[in-house]
């Protein structure tokens, strides 16, 4: 059986071929998207999962390159009093859960796909983030293989353009083949990947009645996608697209980045970000509060959740001339409470695609603390991300060197009134549609599939 895997930085989702038509599957209750998120109480206990997970003829070969982490996992349990039926690791919003239930005692894990392309990683590193990944697809794998009755051997892939905006073709080649191992390892046995905003554009296509060049334009959780493509009727049905594809462009901004920025901007001077130190003229050092926001980069959270950070951050309080904010600095960091404070951003930026001003509440930091924020206070908060996606739109009609006859839109923050007004500053006067912001994706995924397996 085969399948289309939209493995967001967000959210995933995957889809099959039932009855002539594509199908989400449910991943959780009744919902098609999981948040891309993962709580455990020890890292150990990843691979504890995996092979507990693993047919049998997998288990051999992943116990002999994991032995040392299995080891560990079984030694966590015996001290902590878990039997082996005991659930030790939670997905989506489970995860979400667990993590604001209990912060401080195990690992949360959000949108590990923004890490995957990161130059510089370790081969511990990457190590990790295989069984990372290899976890959440196989969890996914086998909510999918349980309501099916089948086993998907065959899955089609969504992937950006650029994983990273540095060093991008090493950085995909690196991405690419931490998904491959951990997608061979859940054992899928043919694994393609295609485009994300060519995946959206193959689901669009079948609405249309006549020939157009389309701009499809994914703004996805850690990716922006722009892809100029020739559509309609007489594309629809060939087996080789290669010349309908006109231009591709990607950056590594989505709507993790505006939630980190809306964080910053508006959420750190309540930690104390801009008040001034007592014995010089001088603000505290804005790198100090961008550590506990900027939860996409694995550099940074390991100095803010580090010891010697919790030492320096006590030692500024000494020098702070308003320490009831840079003590919730401290709370924040101590707790680990800084995922669940992006969050509460996040939340805001969604709800201001419906409303004017939304109020945040932060009493988990402080009893009765909050704050509220507006449309323009977002704006100026994104302002920086909102111009790099604008400018990856214009270098795809650059690069294909034709105007498009109408713009396709899709990924979750393409919801946001900002992000469109952006779009429509660039791109006056074209008709912009929308598409399912979450579950296009993972349906043109599931049709491609079809194409090349039916």
């Amino acid at each position: 059986m085969f399948a289309g895997l939209d493995f967001g930085t967000s959210n995933s989702a995957l889809g099959i071929y039932i009855e002539k038509q594509v199908k989400l599957l449910s991943l959780y209750q009744d919902e098609k998207y999981l948040p891309s998120t993962l709580y455990t109480f020890d890292r150990s206990l990843i691979c504890d999962y995996i092979y507990q997970n693993l047919s049998l003829q997998q288990k051999e070969p992943f116990k002999q390159s994991h032995l040392k982490q299995l080891q560990s996992a079984q030694s966590f349990k015996r001290y902590e009093g878990f039997n082996n039926t005991d659930i030790c690791n939670f997905f989506g919003k489970q995860a979400i859960e667990k993590y604001i239930e209990n912060p401080e005692e195990g690992v949360f894990i959000k949108s590990p796909k923004s890490f995957l392309g990161s130059i510089g990683l370790t081969s511990t590193q990457i190590n990790f983030f295989e069984d990372l990944v290899c976890s959440m697809l196989l969890n996914i794998k086998t909510i999918a293989e349980k309501q099916t009755q089948q086993s998907i051997s065959k899955v089609v892939i969504g992937r950006p353009v650029n994983f990273q905006g540095v060093n991008s073709e090493k950085s995909n080649q690196q991405a690419i083949e931490i998904i491959t191992k951990a997608a061979k390892v859940c054992g899928y046995k043919e694994i393609e990947f295609l485009y994300e905003p060519l995946a959206a554009g193959v689901d669009f296509e079948t609405s249309l009645k006549k020939d157009q060049i389309v701009l499809v334009v994914d703004i996805g959780g850690g990716t922006t996608d722009c892809s100029m493509v020739k559509m309609g009727p007489s594309h629809v049905k060939k087996d080789d697209r290669k010349q309908d594809f006109l231009a591709h462009t990607g950056q590594r901004i989505g709507g993790n980045d505006l939630d980190i920025l809306l964080a910053y901007h508006t959420l750190m001077p309540l930690f104390g970000r801009g008040s001034q130190l007592k014995r010089k003229d001088i603000s505290m050092p804005d790198a100090i509060f961008w550590y506990a926001v900027s939860i996409n980069n694995v550099g940074d959270q390991a100095k803010f959740s580090s010891p010697p950070f919790a030492r320096e951050l006590k030692a500024k309080l000494m020098d702070a001339k308003q320490p009831e904010l840079f003590k919730r600095l401290i709370y924040l960091q101590s707790s680990k409470q800084n995922h669940r404070l992006v969050r509460s951003a996040e939340l805001a930026k969604i709800a201001l695609s419906n409303s004017a001003t939304k109020k945040i509440n932060l009493d988990y930091i402080e009893t009765e603390l909050s704050k509220d924020i507006d449309q323009s206070s977002f704006e100026l908060a994104v302002k920086r991300p909102l111009e790099a996606i604008k400018k990856s739109i214009q270098e795809a009609i650059n690069l294909a060197q034709t105007t498009p006859d109408l713009v396709y839109i899709t990924g979750g923050t393409a919801k946001s009134p900002t992000v469109r007004k952006a779009i429509e500053e660039i791109i006056p006067n074209v008709t912009i549609l929308d598409g399912d912001y979450y579950g296009s994706v993972a349906a043109g995924l599931t049709k491609w599939a079809k194409k090349i397996w039916s």
